[in-house]
């Protein structure tokens, strides 16, 4: 029997994998293919810290395909002309895949669907990645929502999300495929080993525990959530991100537990639905990685300050609930939320840099730096996004670090250089009776930056 491609991309599992069971449910041979494509994404391939994700996620799904009798296909190169000549040279009657919503993806796979049909090749694309299609949620209008509020209440006057679909019995696998080594992907970090401190397990068995984890204390996500000392954040955002669990099974799990956590429960529905609401910015405004959503903001004049940029990027602007997040960032791949959003508004608002940098430097070193996210996320904090904070509302970063670092227990531990500093001092060491030596001076007067970028809007206005 002639094979079908199974193309993995950021579904990588075998549970509630909507293209890979609608290939299994043919009974014919599958031929799993993962391609690492650095040319279609241009600028936006994968950063620094996805790569590391990607190596660990991809040896797991090879050993869960192992443990099935097959294996997992890499390769490397254009994704369409690699996919394309696999299924010219195996004869393969069909490829099948789970939908991407990123503007090159979507370009790529309606090309790649036109050309393989038009060779007689059967394709089949599928929603293995939101709740709901991009295109499923509009207005009364029918036209895509603009503000987040009334995008979640449809979503959720929605019929619920499907059920979420067990992995396949038993797979069939077209034997004799060549594969590139993993290794040969240098996905990994070189010299030197950046990543050391990431304490993250990828791959689906992992994705799982993690949100069985999160179940047990989801009571408390409404309030725990904006700590960052506490383990009060679900951490399945690099698993989401990559597909090793789908956002069906997650939001079924926390409906069932829904009754029994109450608003801890809802808050986190919640935040599934601000994904879902990214995606569809991206999907309905292909440009948002790359200009404001605002269009008046096309002229604002951000500051070129490569020095508070570096600083900025290095945990070393002297204002501490910035820097801890900085280092916790580069440190372990990922960032507490609530310090994104304080570290974010800094380099925006305070030291006037534009948006576009800081979301650079996440793409590079976030474990789950998502296109769509990333970008939303950035304009919202920087006010030129949909249903963005209004740029005059400015984070002041000694208040945010008092009111959820209230111990700075955070701070201390990204910061040791703080760890003799006084609590009533530890959000703004230069007041201390003995103001830390080896500890930078704050890098701008929040006062003065403050009202800089007040100015600056106002002058936008006029």
């Amino acid at each position: 029997m002639k094979p079908i491609i199974v193309w993995f991309r950021q579904d990588l599992r075998l549970q509630d994998n909507p293209a890979l069971r609608m290939a299994a449910e043919t009974q014919r041979p599958l031929i799993c293919l993962y391609v690492l494509d650095d040319e279609t994404p241009g600028r936006w391939k994968w950063g620094g810290a996805s790569r590391w994700w990607l190596h660990h996620s991809l040896v797991a799904l090879d050993k869960s395909l192992e443990a099935l009798g097959g294996r997992l296909t890499v390769r490397q190169g254009s994704a369409d002309t690699v996919v394309k000549e696999l299924a010219h040279q195996t004869e393969a009657i069909a490829v099948m895949w789970n939908r991407c919503y990123e503007p090159f993806a979507v370009a790529r796979d309606k090309k790649l669907k036109s050309d393989l049909e038009d060779a007689g090749i059967q394709t089949q694309s599928c929603n293995g990645g939101l709740l709901f299609e991009p295109w499923e949620i509009s207005t009364a209008q029918g036209k895509p929502f603009r503000v987040f509020t009334p995008f979640w209440r449809t979503l959720r006057t929605m019929t619920e999300p499907g059920k979420p679909q067990l992995a396949p019995r038993s797979l069939h696998f077209q034997v004799g495929i060549k594969s590139d080594n993993l290794k040969s992907l240098k996905l990994l970090p070189g010299k030197p080993e950046w990543a050391k401190g990431f304490d993250w397990a990828p791959g689906e068995q992992s994705a799982h525990r993690t949100l069985e984890r999160f179940l047990k204390s989801v009571t408390d996500y409404a309030t725990s959530r904006d700590l960052p000392s506490e383990p009060g954040t679900s951490r399945l955002s690099p698993h989401l991100h990559w597909g090793e669990i789908s956002p069906r099974q997650v939001w079924h799990a926390i409906r069932r537990h829904e009754e029994a956590h109450g608003a801890g429960a809802e808050t986190f529905l919640k935040e599934l639905g601000w994904r879902e609401f990214c995606h569809q910015l991206l999907f309905h405004n292909p440009d948002l990685p790359e200009q404001p959503f605002d269009r008046r903001f096309a002229k604002f004049e951000w500051v070129r300050d490569d020095r508070a940029l570096h600083a900025w990027t290095n945990g070393k602007t002297g204002i501490p609930i910035v820097d801890a997040g900085m280092r916790q960032l580069w440190q372990t791949g990922w960032m507490h939320n609530r310090v994104r959003m304080i570290t974010a508004s800094l380099l925006v608002k305070h030291l006037g840099v534009d948006w576009r940098r800081g979301q650079e430097w996440f793409w590079d070193t976030l474990v789950d730096a998502n296109l769509a996210n990333n970008a939303a996320n950035w304009q919202w904090v920087a006010g030129t996004g949909a249903d963005a904070a209004p740029f005059f509302r400015i984070f002041n970063p000694v208040l945010q670090g008092e009111k959820f670092d209230p111990d700075g227990a955070y701070v201390r531990h990204f910061l040791p250089e703080l760890k003799d500093v006084p609590d009533q001092h530890i959000h703004k060491p230069w007041t201390a009776p003995r103001p830390p030596k080896n500890y930078p001076k704050p890098i701008v007067d929040l006062a003065h930056g403050r009202q800089r970028a007040l100015n600056a809007f106002k002058a936008l206005k006029a």
